[in-house]
């Protein structure tokens, strides 16, 4: 019997016209009293790897968003506002991703719709109103809601497996973040450095049983042990309130490290025989830590690190991004994709330039 393979035929991904990263900084130094942590905090901001960050919230005036007539001027806007905020500009952005991979692919005949996102809720679900606005009626849809940065492997691996089942299907799979609607006023650096990384984006990415793009397989999951407490998000009265603990990169280097685990990534390929990581560009901590825990060569995470530079970290976006840049290249060849996350858990996949 003939083994029924999945491909990602095509990738693309926008982000919002808003860069914010550098208004960022200035609103963060201005929350933060004490002198020290205020150097701190700006030393750790120069040695982010980031450049830009973007945002669906238009700063007023070119100033950060608690200036006058800014999302956030008043104080902390409630849960319930930046969720109606959510429920406008989500779909609005997931759908110029979906336009964007139009220009790269024929996404005519469409049967199922995969949708992932972490920083928001609304019903009818993104996923509807994506469906709605495109005409695909009758689509299979299916809705990956907060797992965090590691769901757009959730989301491939659902289309994955569909079309391994139905080797006629046609997968949209999209994943759409909003990070900076959950902006929190705090002193607190650990949590200011978690905010510095966020941005807004989303991807979009065919998937079927058609020969071409990024042939996936070997797909993996792991709990890292004793680390479930290092990554939380939880639903508070004013956003989605981030728990990143500072332990997470040498956590991760630490897992990474391990035999087993590595057996696990691996799964058959031998170091030697990879060409290309996607990583999930997390921060540029967590990129030093999987380039150390997996011994890999300098330079290896050239594609995490210039996604991270270019956009932050877009949570479940991000790797979608990453694998953007690394489709349709001849030097591609075998890869491994993986993305860290609430858990804390890893989530991976094998990839190899098809044809």
């Amino acid at each position: 019997m003939t083994e029924r393979r999945a491909y990602i035929n095509a990738l693309a991904g926008v982000v919002p016209e808003h860069d914010v990263h550098r208004l960022f900084i200035d609103w963060a130094q201005g929350q933060v009293e004490d002198g020290r942590m205020r150097k701190l905090f700006l030393r750790m901001a120069d040695r982010s790897g980031i450049e830009h960050r973007w945002s669906v919230l238009a700063p007023p005036g070119g100033e950060m968003h608690d200036r006058p007539g800014g999302f956030y001027h008043g104080g902390p806007p409630p849960t319930s506002q930046r969720m109606q905020t959510y429920a406008e500009e989500a779909p609005k952005l997931a759908l110029g991703a979906i336009a964007k991979l139009r220009e790269q692919a024929e996404l005519d005949g469409v049967t199922h719709l995969v949708v992932a996102s972490c920083t928001g809720f609304v019903a009818p679900g993104v996923d509807q109103i994506i469906a709605r606005a495109l005409g695909l009626e009758g689509v299979e849809r299916t809705l990956v809601g907060f797992m965090g940065c590691y769901a757009a492997v959730s989301a491939l691996r659902t289309a994955y497996h569909i079309v391994r089942s139905e080797p006629q299907a046609r997968v949209l799979a999209v994943t759409v973040e909003l990070c900076s609607l959950h902006l929190q006023e705090t002193q607190q650096l650990e949590s200011l450095l978690a905010q510095l990384q966020f941005s807004d984006g989303a991807a979009a990415a065919l998937v079927t049983s058609e020969p071409g793009g990024l042939e996936m397989s070997h797909l993996f999951s792991m709990q890292l042990e004793e680390s479930a407490e290092l990554i939380q998000w939880q639903i508070g009265d004013t956003g989605f309130e981030m728990t990143l603990s500072g332990e997470v990169p040498g956590r991760i280097q630490q897992a990474l490290s391990d035999e087993m685990v590595r057996a696990t990534i691996y799964n058959g390929w031998g170091p030697e025989q990879i060409s290309s990581w996607a990583v999930h560009a997390g921060g540029r901590s967590i990129l030093d830590a999987a380039e150390k825990g997996l011994e890999l060569p300098q330079g290896a995470l050239w594609a995490s690190r210039e996604v991270l530079a270019r956009y932050g970290n877009m949570s479940s976006a991000t790797l979608m991004f990453i694998l953007a840049q690394l489709i349709g290249r001849p030097d591609t060849g075998k890869g491994v994709a993986i993305a860290f996350g609430p858990g804390l858990a890893a989530e991976g996949f094998h990839f190899e330039q098809a044809g």
